[in-house]
């Protein structure tokens, strides 16, 4: 192929409304109040073809159509309303600038493989990138100096097919890059930026395009350049595809070309946020950085440690990106060369003993300064995961706490249901998402005001559900009586019931299908029927999730089954906001606790729909009984047969016996006690699960600490980074000198409530020096054998012994229960949480 340059022609626009453009490049047309019919109204059916694209859209349009709408007095109205709106967001004074004056020249780096913002912009695959998406759309809202990293993919991820079997196939759009709402980064003369990585000896281009998000800015990083090989091209063809080759290639162009595209455009993130350790290996590129200006190997871990933050999002081992010794020596050689350090030292940075690989998730887990999982049982699970990483610390003290994902209110929320929300709850209440107090208000929305707006939703969702299966069918090649057939499917007055999400196997999207001939009668109650609407996506690697899908267009061609159950093709954004605002039940049916979070049940709580789910991901924290239904219940299974047997019992009680009879306890057209549930989910969810008060949540606890540690440690010639590496190599070096010589206790095993107990310790520490560790008695409840619930109480330094020997003295007062207590001995210093250096010695049997 002969080289040749890209030029996109767009007609020139009218003067009335030649801002058209500045909207078509930012994102936020796609959450604002008037954005979308800004542009929907020119010319509602290309608005359409075009998968509401707005640059692809300016692009098709004709001269005639703008000419007509320079001229309509409604449409120039809306124009400078849409403007308007659109100038006082990005000229306000936010959240962030109002709390956090002093730090509005800090800059996040949030850097994630996936963003999802929207269907026009394709380089998402599920939930990492909806939620990665929602992320720096709250960003901008708050008004956070806020940029992201990612990739851009020329295929994007896979366009769904259902063919005439059942089957899933997978179709790889080619993206034209400059029918997107995204530009290139140039540089001063107007050529393409881009900046350079080395993979085993050869040097890859790296492109750099920006996307506009408010006030926040994507920087996506692109290989498709005539500068590289037909092989290197293609390292941003696809989204998780490919091999292990393929795979590590494309984290180092995220992580180490990420970096190199920041410093390339002069931008020096104060906070580095790694989003599930695909990105990782931006830590490597950060102590090379450093060390190329002298700054030593464990000084320079310090440096990185203490300014970045880790976002888990895999609640098992096998989920997290690993590489064999092989690769990482292949691709990091010229890099050991450059640091002067030798492979056992790289390695040393996230070997995975257990499974003998180089974990991504470790490499960002022992970099972090702050790490996270997504919920609160994720940030259990994930602490039970980690807790070989941190010795013999207590689990509750693994340093991996939880912020609950929330969305994007005004994106997932439907249009019509913002306009009844400005009518009752006053006009500006998308401006305070997290403010309980503004969706207290929803009680005052009359029941067949709101029942009103969800059967027009549902009606809307039925339309666009049978547009999708006749389009699927038509393409089948089916008869026509089969396409005709599918007007009967689906009716605004029956039950809907909605499943759609990847579909990976712990998901359990079959779960009823476990006794079909219990589900069959629902699906044929004459009096309360039931239908259900599946979609979703599985890898194409994964067969057993295409399996799945499989199975339930299986069912749905089945007598008793046909147009009671569908299955909807090419699961996205599209599809996925006609679901979540337009069917009357959210199923979610994890196998509990492998869900870390799952958002879909939070963009249909948004809009009323009432969430049915096991108590997996974010619905312990959310479930009040009154809200929605549970399914299943929180006991912990060994054998995930019987664990699916007892769900599957469990959920088709809480149809027969709780949901089904509810929805159809009708009174002049709708069920009383069904809007009142929809009222008590929009309020208890909305104001806590949107990603409004996620991002304050992470500003207040994750980024403002991790901007001031990132500036204390690299004050004075990164003096405290220095002194902090060299005092854990130095106690890493004793520690094995560290010992009880001694504990005496005057605790007997039955006491009063308000006895004291006094307890003295002996310890040995070698050459270790007193200021250096700290001793504690640490106590707790006593649950199934073990603490429960500890608190820590230090014990004073009584005096030397003899030589290197010490006592300490202490007390404690228990509560009234069974409790139990101990003592141990560890390092402590005033530069880092101790948790960074988990060594712990307890005290033997006293």
């Amino acid at each position: 192929m002969f080289p040749f340059r890209i030029v996109s022609v767009t007609p020139e626009l009218p003067e009335p409304i030649s801002r058209l453009r500045d909207i078509a490049y930012d994102f936020w047309f796609s959450w604002s109040p008037a954005g979308i019919e800004f542009f929907r109204s020119i010319n509602p059916e290309l608005w359409r073809e075009v998968q509401h694209n707005p640059v692809k859209f300016l692009m098709r349009v004709q001269k005639e159509d703008l000419d007509r709408a320079a001229q309509d007095e409604d449409y120039l109205v809306l124009y400078k309303r849409t403007l308007d709106l659109y100038n006082r967001y990005i000229n306000r004074e936010t959240w962030f600038s109002k709390k956090y004056p002093d730090y509005r020249k800090d800059i996040i780096a949030y850097f994630s493989a996936e963003f999802g913002l929207h269907e026009s912009h394709p380089i998402y695959s599920g939930g990492l990138g909806l939620l990665a998406g929602d992320h720096c759309k709250s960003a901008s809202d708050l008004g956070l100096p806020f940029i992201g990293v990612g990739l851009l993919y020329k295929q994007g991820y896979f366009h769904q097919r259902i063919n005439s079997k059942g089957e899933q196939e997978a179709e790889y759009p080619h993206l034209n890059f400059y029918e997107l709402p995204i530009t290139p980064v140039n540089n001063p003369d107007g050529s393409q930026l881009d900046v350079t990585v080395e993979l085993q000896g050869r040097t890859v281009f790296v492109q750099i395009w920006q996307v506009k998000v408010g006030i926040v800015t994507i920087y996506l990083l692109d290989t498709d350049t005539s500068k590289n090989s037909t092989q290197d091209r293609n390292l941003t063809g696809q989204l998780y595809g490919g091999d292990r080759e393929y795979r590590i290639s494309q984290e180092i162009v995220l992580g180490v070309g990420g970096v190199r595209a920041l410093r390339a455009m002069r931008i020096n993130p104060s906070v580095w946020h790694i989003n599930e350790g695909h990105a990782a290996f931006l830590i490597i590129e950060r102590i090379r950085e450093l060390m190329r200006f002298m700054v030593p190997f464990d000084t320079a871990r310090e440096v990185v440690r203490a300014s970045t933050i880790f976002t888990t999002h895999t609640p098992v081992p096998a989920g997290h990106d690993l590489f064999i010794e092989e690769l990482i020596v292949k691709h990091f050689a010229h890099m050991i060369n450059e640091m002067g350090i030798d492979i056992k030292t790289l390695k040393g940075l996230a070997w995975d003993a257990e499974r003998n690989s180089f974990n991504m998730t470790l490499l960002a887990l022992r970099h972090a300064f702050l790490a996270n999982g997504v919920s609160r049982l994720h940030g259990e699970v994930s602490r039970k995961m980690f807790q070989p990483e941190y010795g013999s610390l207590h689990l509750e003290e693994i340093p991996v706490s939880s912020v609950t994902n929330g969305v994007h209110v005004g994106t997932w929320l439907a249009q019509e249901i913002k306009d009844l929300f400005a009518r009752y709850l006053g006009k500006r209440w998308f401006e305070q998402p997290h403010e309980k107090e503004i969706w207290n208000k929803v009680d005052l929305i009359p029941d067949r005001e709101l029942w009103r707006v969800h059967r027009l939703l549902k009606e809307k969702m039925i339309s666009f559900a049978r547009t999708n299966l006749k389009q699927q069918r038509r393409r089948n090649r089916e008869p026509i009586q089969s396409i005709l057939e599918i007007d009967g499917y689906l009716d605004p007055d029956i039950l809907t019931i909605g499943f759609a999400r990847r579909f990976a196997t712990y998901k359990r999207a079959t779960l009823l299908f476990r006794t079909p001939e219990r589900l069959e009668r629902l699906l044929n109650n004459n009096e309360r029927p039931v239908r259900f609407v599946f979609s979703g996506k599985a890898h194409p690697a994964d067969t057993l999730g295409q399996e799945l899908i499989k199975k339930i267009y299986d069912f749905s061609q089945r007598p008793g089954f046909r147009g009671r159950l569908v299955l909807l093709e090419n699961y996205d954004i599209h599809l996925a906001r006609h679901l979540v605002q337009g069917v009357d039940v959210w199923l979610n049916t994890p196998r509990r606790p492998m869900e870390a979070s799952g958002t879909s049940g939070l963009k249909a709580s948004l809009n009323g729909l009432i969430n049915v789910s096991t108590l997996d991901g974010w619905w312990p924290e959310a479930y009040n009984g009154k809200n929605g239904f549970i399914v299943g219940s929180e006991r912990e299974y060994l054998n995930e047969d019987i664990q699916d047997q007892d769900d599957c019992f469990s959920l088709y009680s809480v149809l027969e016996e709780k949901i089904i009879p509810m929805y159809y306890r009708r009174e002049d057209g709708f069920s009383p006690e069904w809007v009142r549930m929809m009222k008590e989910t929009i309020k208890t969810i909305a104001p806590v699960f949107n990603t409004g008060r996620m991002v304050a949540e992470y500003t207040d606890r994750f980024y403002i600490p991790a901007i001031d540690r990132g500036k204390l440690f690299t004050a004075n010639e990164n003096y405290l980074a220095n002194h902090a590496g060299n005092f854990k190599k130095l106690i890493i070096e004793y520690w094995d000198q560290v010992s009880f010589v001694s504990v005496e206790s005057s605790g007997r095993t039955k006491m009063l409530a308000g006895e004291e107990i006094k307890i003295s310790a002996v310890v040995n520490l070698g050459l270790i020096y007193t200021g250096s560790v700290i001793l504690e008695i640490v106590y707790g409840k006593v649950v199934e054998g073990e603490l429960r619930n500890i608190v820590v109480v230090p014990m004073e330094l009584e005096g030397e012994v003899f030589d290197n020997v010490y006592r300490y003295k202490g007390s404690l007062t228990l509560p009234q229960g069974s409790y139990g207590y101990s003592v141990r001995v560890r390092p402590d210093s005033r530069d880092f949480p101790h948790t960074e250096l988990p060594l712990v010695t307890w005290a033997p049997v006293f």
